[in-house]
């Protein structure tokens, strides 16, 4: 079978087949916003019909392509990872490749994170973090804010500030508490029950691009710790230098006990997400032998993903791309500051 051939001979058959055996209200959709086109390259930041059109693609796979599509080191280092004819997916093994990089995750992330697990996107990472902190904590409740996003499986869309996602597939795991973001008073109310496992935020909310004051993520880590629950930061969407440093949490000095990312991880390519959190969560988890197995993924650690996530975290490295981000997002705020006084924000 030669896709190339399905390429250039089905080429124009992408929004039938859509409508017939995918999700045909997404061929409404784009259909009634004039987006139907018919992409044939992506090159960059860049998308081109054909007619070799230009589109530039701000939103970027909602946050997926940090280095653009189809960087050439992570082509190259996908390449060379399948004529290399390794083992893959040996159940009973260890792979090399998810060792070095979680090497390199411990090595990037705050101090204090020293254990990985590997998954096959970010909604599976908060998944592992709710369970995680769960079991380490002996606790049942999940904090979360109102507005957040942390994915649409039953657990993550639990844990999901925004009941548009969650109508009609209720009802959700229970003991998830709801709390008004950015309100430190709100949190401590909750916390001070002493039955909770985690409060769970994204140190800037996604959806809105909500930033909290400067005293939040600190005191809300603070609080969490005084009353004996866990700090997980869900940088799924900011983590791997989308705001100038290597993680958001960076900007507040905030060591989590739990972090979770994918998205740029994924150079583009692969599906992988990666939590990382302290060792003596981990330890409780897999407190035993018998236990080694008690939480998983059969993709989550397969030698394409973690080729794809060294090769990636090799470009933001050596492209200086984690200094470009921050440069650029000056820029941007300069430019658009004076406008403020224009334009009215609402919330």
């Amino acid at each position: 079978m030669k896709i190339q051939d399905f390429i250039q001979n089905r080429s124009k058959e992408n929004f039938a087949l859509h409508d017939k055996y995918l999700n045909s209200q997404m061929v409404k959709v784009l259909k009634t916003i004039d987006f139907d086109r018919h992409y044939v390259r992506a090159e960059g930041a860049y998308l081109f019909d054909e007619q070799d059109n230009r589109y530039l693609d701000l939103l970027s796979g909602f946050g997926v392509f940090a280095l653009g599509r189809n960087h050439a080191e992570i082509v190259e280092a996908l390449k060379s990872t399948l004529e290399a004819d390794l083992p893959n997916l040996v159940q009973l093994d260890v792979s090399l490749l998810a060792g070095l990089l979680a090497e390199r995750l411990v090595k990037l992330t705050p101090d204090g994170l020293n254990r990985v697990f590997f998954a096959n996107s970010g909604t599976e990472t908060v998944e592992a973090a709710i369970k995680f902190s769960r079991y380490a904590t002996g606790k049942p409740k999940i904090i979360f804010c109102h507005g957040c996003y942390h994915g649409l499986s039953l657990g993550s869309l639990s844990a999901t500030g925004d009941d548009h996602y969650k109508k009609g597939f209720g009802p959700m795991v229970p003991d998830f508490i709801e709390i008004p973001f950015n309100d430190l008073e709100a949190l401590e109310q909750v916390l001070a029950q002493g039955d909770v496992a985690a409060f769970i935020t994204e140190p800037i909310q996604g959806h809105g691009v909500w930033i909290p004051d400067d005293d939040y993520l600190p005191e809300a880590a603070r609080l969490t710790r005084k009353y004996g629950a866990l700090f997980i930061t869900d940088e799924i969407q900011t983590g791997l230098g989308r705001t100038g440093k290597w993680w958001a949490v960076e900007h507040w000095s905030v060591e989590p006990d739990i972090l979770c990312m994918s998205k740029t991880l994924s150079g583009g390519f692969v599906p992988v997400g990666a939590l990382v959190c302290k060792e003596w969560i981990f330890d409780r988890v897999f407190n035993r032998m018998d236990r080694a197995v008690v939480h998983g993924s059969t993709f989550g650690k397969n030698n394409l993903a973690m080729a794809a996530g060294l090769a990636t975290l090799e470009v933001l490295e050596s492209g200086n791309l984690i200094e470009h981000s921050a440069r650029t997002g000056a820029a941007i705020m300069d430019a658009l500051t004076p406008l403020t006084e224009k334009y009215e924000c609402f919330k």
